[in-house]
């Protein structure tokens, strides 16, 4: 008898160690930002255990570039930059919300990853890895082409294209009737884009285009207002 309440006790004891102590809720895999831009990493924890708990972030070291600096926020209360563990005492069931690590300083186009550490300060050994890749790029300008009181259109972006453009414009008359047209150097028309008032954006595709140098008009009530210069590249 004494032994099957020896192995029960063990069994309670490995059972209990399979529970999961705490999870990391709304992962980012990813994130894309443009240069000057502020980044924000969510570090959300609930703890599912019994107790409270101080948990411990940590970001592990050498991920950032020489132009970033990194630091812990909590409530709009930021650590210094450098500062690399942060510990909370969360209660039973509960989450923490509002911690974050802000990344500040992207002067350059770059790709890293940052990867920390999460855990019990009372069982280091129970730990999760979380990693985020940041990837870093030039704002793309898109110029404004035209703008009147009935319409704003911006550039065709990217431009050179491999196989779908893009444009982003505002109708601001409803009763206008504006209209992209797309045609190769000789003048013939290949496609014809709507510009819809409910609308802000619309989409070119050009992949069954070949290489080469076409144009794009547009139309306003059927009048020609500008004509611009579309590079297909494959």
């Amino acid at each position: 008898m004494k032994y099957w309440i020896v192995v029960m006790c063990m069994l309670t004891i490995s059972l209990s160690g399979l529970t999961q102590n705490f999870d990391l809720l709304d992962r980012q895999e990813a994130i894309q930002a443009n240069i000057g831009e502020t980044l924000r990493i969510p570090l959300k924890i609930r703890n599912n255990s019994e107790r409270a708990q101080f948990y411990i972030i940590r970001k592990l070291p050498g991920e950032l570039t020489s132009t970033q600096k990194g630091y812990f926020c909590l409530d709009n209360k930021c650590l210094e930059s450098g500062i690399n563990e942060f510990s909370k005492r969360i209660e039973p069931g509960e989450t923490l919300q509002k911690l974050v690590f802000v990344v500040e300083g992207s002067l350059l186009t770059s790709q890293s990853t940052v990867k920390f550490q999460v855990f019990p300060r009372s069982n280091p050994q129970d730990v999760q890895d979380y990693s985020v890749a940041i990837s870093i790029s030039e704002k793309i300008g898109k110029p404004v082409l035209f703008h009147s009181k009935d319409i704003t259109i911006h550039d065709v972006y990217p431009n050179p294209v491999q196989d779908q453009a893009f444009i982003d414009y505002q109708v601001h008359n409803e009763n206008v009737k504006a209209k992209l047209i797309i045609h190769n150097i000789l003048g013939r028309q290949l496609s014809e884009h709507e510009l819809y008032s409910s609308e802000t954006h619309a989409k070119i595709q050009t992949e069954e285009y070949t290489s080469g140098i076409y144009f794009y008009t547009l139309y306003v009530d059927n009048n020609g207002i500008l004509t611009r210069k579309l590079i297909i590249r494959k």
